[in-house]
């Protein structure tokens, strides 16, 4: 099981009221609600691995280079020597350490590399796993890696994370018309505004599904365009034609790495806490309660 980590924590923070603090008042419901998640997950799934996947990178200068666009409306801060800084809640960018540190103590793998976003190290261990993989995700961006053949699904999460959608490729051709192979072209030519990515002018999702259908992936439409016997209408050749300098490069931004060098790390669910005495230090301190006690005795059951 791989968890997009701080797409669950953002989930927490807007689904746990701020009003649960710890005892000096500072709120910690993004990481109470995220271990309340784990726990729910272990609960429901038991997974033998669990990786928690973070963004060391959340946009990759690589990618910047690529589309200027991307992800440019969340940054607060640029930072040339490094990663640029989100525009995140006040009272959220102080819980992320918080989160860190509780699954260290915990034992949980926790996976970030620099230059790379959690996306990207999700990709990689989804392609090195020999069995079966759940992502769990609010992100549709990761429907992409979604393979029946090898086992590999979304765990979407619809309400908190009681509610999962499990998305297979059966799901995503009801929804999309594509199976996850075609989801990072179908994308592609849409655009998605919440990233930064502008698609192609009047290709929307059902016509681009369309198009995928017709012509089974990107190289395939962008032939088409360059066929007169293709049937193509005359403005949706002008419109593909016109967007040659975005689909070459969208590709590479859309698409999730999946050659990250990982480090090497023991993903095997604990059992039990890795530092007893510093995951009892850090729930005094920050009022952790039921919520770490009922994940503790998840893992040990």
């Amino acid at each position: 099981m791989l968890l997009d980590t701080a797409s669950l924590y953002f989930r927490a923070y807007f689904g746990v009221p701020e009003s649960v603090k710890a005892p000096d008042g500072t709120p910690v419901n993004a990481v109470r609600g995220l271990l309340d998640f784990i726990d729910r997950l272990v609960r429901d799934h038991r997974p033998a691995r669990l990786v928690a996947c973070m963004d060391a990178d959340w946009r990759p200068h690589w990618r910047v280079e690529l589309i200027p666009s991307y992800k440019a409306h969340r940054v607060a801060a640029e930072h040339p020597g490094g990663p640029d800084e989100e525009e995140v809640p006040d009272t959220l960018s102080p819980q992320v350490p918080v989160i860190e540190e509780v699954l260290d103590a915990l034992g949980i793998a926790r996976v970030g590399v620099a230059g790379y976003e959690a996306d990207d190290i999700i990709g990689t261990f989804t392609t090195r796993a020999t069995g079966p993989v759940d992502i769990v995700t609010g992100d549709r961006d990761l429907y992409q890696l979604v393979d029946d053949a090898r086992g590999v699904r979304v765990l979407y999460p619809l309400k908190g994370v009681g509610t999962l959608q499990l998305t297979d490729e059966a799901v995503l051709r009801e929804k999309y018309g594509v199976d996850g192979g075609g989801y990072a072209d179908l994308a592609l030519l849409r655009g998605d505004p919440s990233d930064g990515l502008p698609g192609v002018p009047g290709i929307g999702e059902k016509t681009a599904a369309r198009l995928l259908d017709a012509f089974g992936d990107l190289a395939g439409i962008m032939a088409a365009v360059d066929d007169p016997r293709a049937k193509l209408t005359p403005s949706q050749r002008k419109r593909l034609d016109e967007a040659r300098p975005y689909l070459a490069v969208a590709p590479k931004v859309v698409r999730v790495a999946r050659d990250v060098p990982l480090p090497d790390v023991d993903t095997a669910l604990p059992r039990t806490p890795r530092d007893a005495a510093a995951l009892t230090e850090l729930s005094g301190r920050w009022g952790l309660g039921g919520s770490l006690q009922r994940l503790v005795s998840t893992l040990e059951a």
